[in-house]
This record gives structure tokens, C-alpha cells and sequence, in this order.
């Protein structure tokens, strides 16, 4: 009894139990767990949370310690450390540091079997317990994307599918197409004490995601950064765009060369390309060379829509270019005289034979050689010289018509005047009398008057 009494003020032995205690020390236990923290709390721990396969450490620390002994319990009350001496056959335990004021236990290669409450127990009167809680996280183990058509068709909508499989706690799994986070639709399953999550993404594609990735991004605490992608592969009808290679700039004019190029992007990349003139067929002067088109003589029945049409296992485009050829430039006949000026050197050179050609407009002496003809100063002075002829075609066209419309006016208006003026109606009274006479002589003398003035009414003809 002696040696009995003696084992329990030392505590019990190492691997053994305790007896149960009396009703009023469980009460004292109830509370001290409880109460984990508080006033006059002498023992302190944290709650771990660690990944499997990771590293977890428990610690048991004492405030003003009194030597009182310090012994870890794992879920199932087992003993875990008594002081310094490991009574648990589990090597996965190792011992980190012991004090009179601490006991830290390193538990490696966890699993989630060990998650749970383990309890720190201070041998004082009364004891104290308190727990800690061991928290696994598990990481998906699998992140696949499945898609529902590897190659699609600009338009069409396609379903995709991300799985993250076994984690715990269950995923968040975010979608994102290049750099715009795309809203998809979650399904959890539990199998066990894990989690499978299914997210699901409807999206519809066009040809601007050619190439595109799309990512599945997974948020879970026991992994930064886990994420998979797949390339998007998407077909297209072309895309036609018709261009003008001669003249680079300025008008269509009539006698000159029209070059126009078709260029066609898709995917496929079109096989079939051809030119034609909506709504009338191609001038046979045309000439079409794979995707160019030239006219090498404008004139005015080539006026009308040109039209560069491509196509592809996808579908077929064009694209159109409206032709409108414009008169040729106006120019001027070469002077008569011998007086000429230039454009470039405001001075007027007079030449004294009658026989010396005419100078250039432009120009200053004539160019020898085709190497020696200034492109650009030729056309600026062609440009200036149609501009003056047209601006005094113009001047000369309305000077004439506003005289002939003034002339038109005072015509009418000298007409009107006249018109008024000799307006009427005319009486004579050399047949008055004449219903009453037998013939012109006795009308004549029975004219007003009477007979007092039939002398004066007689005519004598000769």
C-alpha cells in the first residue's frame, strides 16, 4: 500500500493509465478545458494546421512552472511524451525540446489518421489540461481540363470541364481565358473525408480566340499557385481585304492602268480565290493573275463594283472595290510665241529666235537623259497647271452665261413695254352706212354727213 501510495504522488507509470478520478476532480477538468485561456492559466498551446506528408510540432508551455510534470496525450488518450521518455511505440514522434516550462513533440510525415484533439496535461493540484487540434490539409491530387470539342467553329458555344480530385478541404476552382476571369458552375462531391470538385464553363468562341488559353485556377490552402490550361483552336472563315497598288495615290483616270491586289486570311487558309464585277461580267480587257487584278487602259465602261471573293472549309467572304474612272487631265497646247515662263524661277526669259523650241513648265532646261526627269516636279507642275486651266474654264463658262441671261432679260423686258403700249381696239367710219347702200359709192355718199358733205366724202381714183 505504501509502495502503491508512493507510484501516485509520483504520477503514474510510464504507459499506464491513471486511475478514474473522483467526481469533483472531472468537474476541475471540465472546467480547466474549457477555461483554455484565461487569468491564473498556467498552460499554453496552439492549434496546428499542417498538409500531409508535412512536419506538425505541439507544443505544451507552462507560465510560472513549478517543476510540475508535463506529459502529451494523442486522440485516444494515449501518452504520448511523460516528461522527456516516449512511452508510444510511433518513431514518427520525435522529441524537439524539453523543459521544466515546455514540452515540444515534432510529428512527421503526417496523415490525416492523425488529425484530431491532443491534450497537454500538467500534473499540479489540481491538474490542468488543455488540448490542441491537428488539422490535415490535403491538396487535389489531380487537376485535369476536359474539353468538349478539341476544334471548334467560330460561333459555336463549347463546354469545358476542370476536376480537381481527393482534397480537403474542398476546392475553389476559378476559370480564366488569357488575362478576363470567366464565371463558371461547381459540383462538390465527398467520398469519405474527401472532396472531388467538378467546375463547369460554358463559353462561345470566335476568331479572336485562335490560340487563346483557357485556364483552370485552383484556391486551396494546402497549394499556391496549382493550374492547368488548353489551348483553344478555332476556325474561321476568311477574312478578304482588297488593295490598290497602282495608282498608289491620286484618281483613276481614263487611259491609264488600274493594278488592285486581294489578300485572304483564315483558318483553313483559303484555298479558292477569284475577282468579278457584281451585277455585270468582267471587260475581256481585264487581266486576272491569281489574286491581282489589272486594267491596263481605263476608260468609262469599266465604272462599277469589283469584287475579290475567298473561301474555305468554313465558309466563304469578299470584299469589294468600287471603280469610277475619271476624265483625263486637261492639258495645254505648247506655246506660239517665244516668251515663256517657268514655275519654278518667277522670271520670264525672252528669247530672240523664232526658231528655239518652247521650255518645259517645270522645268528650267530640258533633261537630257529619262535619269534627269524630276518625277515629282513634273507632277506638281502638271497638278498646278490642270488647276489654273479648270479654274479658268470655269470663270470664262460663267461670264458667258450671265451675259446671254441679261440680254434674254432687257429683251423681254422691251418687248413687254412695247406690247402695252399698242394695246387696243381700232374704229373706222368709212363703211358706216354701207348695210343700207346698194354698192361701195352709195355707202360712201351716205355716210355721215348726209348729202351737205358728200363732196367732201368723194374719192377720185386714178
Amino acid at each position: 500500500m505504501a509502495g502503491r501510495a508512493q507510484r501516485s504522488a509520483a504520477g503514474p507509470a510510464p504507459g499506464i493509465l491513471p486511475p478514474p478520478p473522483p467526481p469533483l476532480l472531472l468537474l476541475l477538468l471540465a472546467a480547466a478545458a474549457v477555461i483554455r485561456t484565461g487569468d491564473g492559466q498556467n498552460l499554453v498551446t496552439e492549434d496546428v494546421t499542417v498538409v500531409e506528408g508535412d512536419v506538425a510540432t505541439i507544443s505544451c508551455r507552462v507560465k510560472n512552472s513549478d517543476d510540475s510534470v508535463i506529459q502529451l496525450l494523442n486522440p485516444n488518450r494515449q501518452t504520448i511524451y511523460f516528461r522527456d521518455f516516449r512511452p508510444l511505440k510511433d518513431s514518427r514522434f520525435q522529441l524537439v525540446n524539453f523543459s521544466n516550462s515546455e514540452l515540444r513533440v515534432s510529428l512527421t510525415n503526417v496523415s490525416i489518421s492523425d488529425e484530431g484533439r491532443y491534450f497537454c496535461q500538467l500534473y499540479t493540484d489540481p491538474p490542468q489540461e488543455i488540448y490542441t487540434t491537428i488539422t490535415v490539409l490535403v491538396p487535389p491530387r489531380n487537376l485535369v481540363i476536359d474539353i468538349q470539342k478539341e476544334v471548334a467553329v467560330e460561333g459555336e458555344e463549347i463546354e469545358l470541364n476542370c476536376t480537381a480530385m481527393a482534397s480537403r478541404p474542398a476546392t475553389t476552382i476559378r476559370w480564366f481565358k488569357g488575362n478576363k476571369e470567366l464565371t463558371g458552375k461547381s459540383e462538390v462531391e465527398q467520398w469519405s473525408d474527401m472532396y472531388t470538385v467538378t467546375s463547369q464553363l460554358l463559353l462561345k468562341v470566335g476568331r479572336e480566340d485562335d490560340g487563346v488559353p483557357v485556364i483552370c485556377l485552383v484556391d486551396h490552402p494546402a497549394v499556391k499557385d496549382l493550374q492547368t490550361q488548353r489551348y483553344l483552336e478555332v476556325m474561321y472563315k476568311p477574312q478578304v481585304r482588297v488593295s490598290q497598288n497602282y495608282p498608289v495615290q491620286g484618281l483613276t483616270r481614263e487611259g491609264e492602268p488600274l493594278e488592285l491586289s486581294c489578300a485572304a486570311f483564315g483558318k483553313p487558309q483559303p484555298t479558292d480565290m477569284r475577282w468579278l464585277r457584281v451585277d455585270d461580267e468582267m471587260p475581256q480587257h481585264v487581266v486576272v493573275s491569281g489574286s491581282n487584278l489589272l486594267i491596263s487602259n481605263l476608260n468609262k465602261t469599266d465604272n462599277g463594283t469589283y469584287r475579290c471573293e475567298a473561301s474555305n472549309a468554313v465558309g466563304k467572304s469578299h470584299a469589294d472595290y468600287m471603280l469610277f474612272v475619271y476624265d483625263p487631265p486637261t492639258t495645254i497646247p505648247p506655246p506660239t510665241t517665244t516668251t515663256t515662263t517657268t514655275t519654278t524661277i518667277p522670271t520670264t526669259i525672252t528669247d530672240t529666235t523664232a526658231t528655239t523650241e518652247p521650255a518645259v513648265h517645270g522645268f528650267t532646261h530640258l533633261p537630257n537623259s529619262a535619269e534627269e526627269l524630276d518625277y515629282g516636279d513634273l507632277s506638281d507642275s502638271r497638278a498646278g497647271e490642270e488647276g489654273a486651266i479648270r479654274s479658268v474654264d470655269h470663270a470664262v463658262v460663267g461670264g458667258v452665261v450671265a451675259v446671254v441671261v441679261f440680254a434674254m432679260l432687257c429683251l423681254l423686258i422691251i418687248l413687254g413695254r412695247y406690247f402695252a403700249r399698242h394695246k387696243g381696239t381700232y374704229f373706222t367710219h368709212e363703211a358706216k352706212g354701207a348695210d343700207d347702200a346698194a354698192d361701195a359709192d352709195t355707202a360712201i355718199i351716205n355716210a355721215e354727213g348726209g348729202q351737205n358733205n358728200s363732196e367732201e366724202k368723194k374719192e377720185y381714183f386714178i
